[in-house]
């Protein structure tokens, strides 16, 4: 498992609602390894093309992405394990705004004047993880797939049709 797979509990909370094959196109490479490879993809922002190969073919996991994209399997995954999650009690919806006394302070417009902090050690980042539930670093990743689709979707809509 890579430091960005998806964990077992993760894996485990989002199997259930993954699409099943139709049995009409042949069987398809595991769900888990190639949604492992979208989200190295999503995270890193590397070409399809230089995939790693533990995640198998780069076309495979381009045309699950963009076939999940395209008929909102992406956005009913995230809907469904925020459901379940908050069915739980998981998620907490309670949001209080009140623009009137939401505030910058004068210095929040520059940019920023100091350094940020060295990276730490390689394990640094899941340590820092560790307390949150399954759920919420799920939650994270799908929301950044999804955001990513709907960028291609709004990118599709606004280009013209393309002929070759």
């Amino acid at each position: 498992m890579g430091r960005g797979d998806l964990s077992d509990a993760e894996w485990e909370r989002l199997r259930p609602f993954l699409p099943v094959s139709n049995g009409r196109c042949g069987r398809w490479r595991d769900h888990r390894q190639v949604i492992d490879g979208i989200l190295h993809r999503v995270r890193t922002g590397v070409q399809w093309r230089d995939l790693p190969e533990r995640f198998g073919p780069w076309k495979t996991v381009y045309e699950r992405h963009r076939l999940w994209s395209a008929d909102g399997t992406w956005e009913r995954l995230l809907q469904q394990v925020q459901a379940v999650a908050d069915v739980a009690g998981e998620i907490d919806w309670d949001i209080s705004v009140d623009s009137t006394i939401v505030r910058a302070h004068q210095h929040a417009a520059g940019a920023r004047t100091d350094l940020p902090p060295a990276p730490g050690s390689k394990g640094a980042e899941e340590a820092e993880h560790q307390d949150e539930a399954p759920w919420q670093s799920l939650h994270a990743r799908l929301v950044e797939v999804v955001l990513e689709a709907r960028a291609w979707a709004a990118h599709a809509a606004g280009s013209p049709a393309s002929s070759t």
